[in-house]
């Protein structure tokens, strides 16, 4: 059974920063492609960072600059970056892979609180 297992959340001030990791169960080759979404109360789920088998990046325009997605290919783990955190980034973020027919696995989540 394939698991992705988030930590590093927590409650961070504005302008702070964080790391997130995702680790997978599985060799994280499998994945075509691997990302990080979040969902905000109230608000439908949105992708913030993705990260192809081969290293390239996509982000959400409003994380770019702050945001930085990598992987360790030899932990099988997957990292979120967050600098110059801002009190609209938080939310509930999860830790996805798609693999390449197409399965994705969504991890349980961790929260982000950016507050004063």
């Amino acid at each position: 059974q394939v698991q992705l297992v988030e930590s590093g959340g927590g409650l961070v001030q504005p302008g702070g920063s964080l790391r997130l990791s995702c680790a997978a169960s599985i060799n994280i080759f499998s994945f075509k492609t691997m990302a990080w979404s979040r969902q905000a109360p109230g608000k439908e789920r949105e992708l913030v960072a993705s990260i192809s088998s081969d290293g390239g990046t996509n982000y959400l325009d409003s994380v770019k600059g702050r945001f930085t997605i990598s992987r360790d290919n030899a932990k099988n783990t997957v990292y979120l970056q967050m600098n110059n955190l801002k009190p609209e980034d938080t939310a509930v973020y999860y830790c996805n892979g798609e693999t390449y027919t197409t399965v994705r696995y969504w991890g349980q989540g961790t929260q982000v609180t950016v507050s004063s």
